[in-house]
């Protein structure tokens, strides 16, 4: 949450306990879940980005009051807008909610005054000071029942301010009646830098009133003459607002001026349409004469609002919340009629109703690091490390890995010992029929034979009865070693037929032999006529067709093209297959 947000959080909060004392027997959080959870508040600044595993959110102002936050999500590149509630229309001490620079795939919105218009601020303004102004000129009293944060203080920043350009007024009192009002003052008073440039350029702080006073409790208030109160609930449900209104409900000279949104079911909404009597709190009817006005000066968005928000950032996807279900129908057909063009999609969910959507988004991984330092070319493969955070991809050089993340490259050695009694030539024999590179050697230090196989696997003759491997651990070479590993244990079994050395190896000659004896019995089983030719060639013939192959370069000559490349490309698949294991491309 934002920082005027957490300072307001407490007060709130701590309202609500001392309330649900009174009032409720099971609450569902006491002071001490109170002061636990402040802990455990991270506050964010608007504009400012934070990720928590992978997930992006930053917000923006809101315009409902101090602190309230539009909060954007980012999720593997699906970005959704929670508005929250939200007003577009600047006040006396609030900026206007702001448009954000791009446009979210779906738009979570409020829908608290559905199709409903609000009048112009300054008409507003002047029918709430002229109503009050009204009922102080016959002698009457002011009610406003207001809600401690938010409209409380916009009011008593007008009231102030009207007072102050009305000489005749300033010896009638004005008083707000809420402790929590007057908690929640301090902190407006702290956070102006957080509010409209009209209040950050004042000269004084104007949340400190000249015409305007608290009051504790009824029992403080001297009830004598003409005054202004300002007393929460809003909802005129409890409260010094409702112990006001029940004792000047009957006075015709009094009047009532219903600031704010109003609930189904309260007092406050009853009374807007002016019934002739009411119900007081200890049961018995009165008369309703006092005079009724309602003026909403809620810092929602009206339906006017609304539009051109969503018709600034065009979502494909718009789901209503925060409405009553008739005002939500109504303002989702006229969103419908006005976006009927753009195949927008239009959700207005039940509480508790969940809503699935579906995105396809493109996996992109960014280059970094030393392998973005030369711009490769069309169809150039890139070959690093891809790591995954969160919902983004990275490529970069095992080298880089320590730099760019929070992981890092080692080395493990690994060394295995095998039982081996037979003559070492033998296992070089047998990897060169495996592998392309196989490499004698001795080693500096023992003086032992070695073999090196393709520089990643050495072999080793410790003992005249053990050899052991020694390699570097990575896929290839794990692979290499395990081969080897089947390759010794192999001899091992056909020890009786391993007898003298020199009777098993056989020369380089004599293996080209037997290649070229294999090569020519798998193309006899392809194509049938197979025989020898001039200069070395083959002779290929199939139905009639005939072809001609050089062994050394493995051209084909032939005048049907269909057999020339059945030749080919036969003769390189055998080739690669019994010629030794090449691990250069690795």
């Amino acid at each position: 949450m934002t920082y005027a947000t957490k300072a307001i959080y407490k007060l709130l909060l701590t309202d609500y306990v001392k309330v649900s004392k009174v009032s409720v027997e099971d609450m569902l959080f006491d002071e001490q879940d109170i002061n636990a959870s402040m802990d455990k508040i991270e506050v964010i600044d608007f504009h400012q980005t934070v990720e928590v595993e992978g997930i992006r959110f930053w917000c923006y102002t809101a315009g409902h009051v101090l602190g309230a936050a539009m909060f954007m999500v980012d999720i593997a590149g699906v970005r959704v807008l929670y508005t929250g509630d939200y007003s577009r229309e600047e006040d006396r001490h609030l900026r206007a909610a702001e448009t954000p620079q791009f446009s979210p795939d779906i738009c979570i919105i409020e829908s608290t005054y559905g199709v409903q218009h609000h009048q112009p601020r300054n008409i507003r303004e002047k029918r709430f000071t002229e109503a009050i102004h009204t009922a102080l000129s016959r002698g009457g009293r002011v009610l406003i029942p207001a809600f401690a944060l938010g409209r409380a203080q916009e009011l008593l920043l007008i009231l102030d301010e009207y007072w102050a350009n009305h000489p005749e007024l300033q010896n009638i009192p004005i008083y707000y009646a809420s402790p929590l009002a007057k908690r929640c003052l301090s902190v407006y008073e702290t956070y102006t830098l957080s509010m409209n440039d009209r209040i950050r350029n004042a000269k004084s702080n104007p949340f400190i009133f000249k015409y305007i006073s608290p009051l504790k409790s009824i029992e403080n208030f001297k009830d004598v003459g003409p005054s202004v109160v300002m007393a929460s609930p809003g909802g005129l449900q409890s409260g010094l607002s409702r112990q006001l209104f029940d004792m000047w409900c009957s006075d015709k000279r009094n009047a009532c001026v219903i600031p704010g949104y109003v609930v189904e079911g309260t007092l406050a909404k009853t009374i807007i349409n002016e019934p002739k009597e009411v119900t007081l709190m200890n049961g018995l009817a009165a008369p309703l004469n006092m005079s009724v006005h309602y003026i909403s000066f809620s810092a929602h968005a009206d339906s006017v609002q609304t539009s051109a928000f969503l018709e600034e950032l065009r979502p494909p996807n718009i789901i209503l919340v925060h409405g009553e279900a008739h005002e939500m129908g109504r303002l989702k057909e006229k969103l419908m009629t006005q976006f009927r063009d753009r195949n927008t999609k239009i959700l207005t969910p039940k509480n508790c109703q969940s809503v699935e959507m579906y995105f396809n988004s493109q996996k992109m991984a960014k280059a970094i690091g030393r392998l973005a330092e030369r711009t490769p070319e069309v169809g150039e493969k890139v070959s690093g490390l891809l790591v995954k955070k969160g919902f983004s991809y990275q490529i970069m050089a095992s080298e880089d890995l320590h730099v760019f993340s929070q992981l890092s490259t080692a080395n493990v050695t690994q060394r295995i010992t095998i039982p081996y009694t037979t003559g070492f030539m033998v296992i070089k024999h047998r990897l060169r029929q495996i592998y392309e590179s196989v490499e004698s050697s001795v080693d500096e230090e023992s003086g032992v034979p070695t073999l090196q196989v393709h520089d990643r696997v050495t072999v080793r003759q410790d003992t005249d009865k053990h050899v052991s491997l020694h390699w570097m651990s990575d896929p290839i070479s794990d692979m290499v070693s395990d081969s080897i590993v089947a390759l010794i244990l192999n001899i091992n079994r056909e020890v009786p037929k391993v007898v003298i050395e020199s009777e098993d190896i056989k020369t380089e000659e004599e293996n080209g032999k037997k290649t070229e004896k294999v090569i020519h019995a798998l193309l006899v089983s392809l194509f049938g006529d197979v025989k020898p030719g001039e200069n070395g060639k083959l002779v290929i013939s199939v139905d009639g067709n005939v072809a001609q192959l050089d062994k050394q370069s493995g051209d084909v000559e032939s005048e049907n093209e269909g057999l020339k490349e059945r030749v080919k490309t036969a003769f390189r698949r055998i080739q690669s297959a019994v010629k030794p294991i090449s691990l250069s491309a690795s």
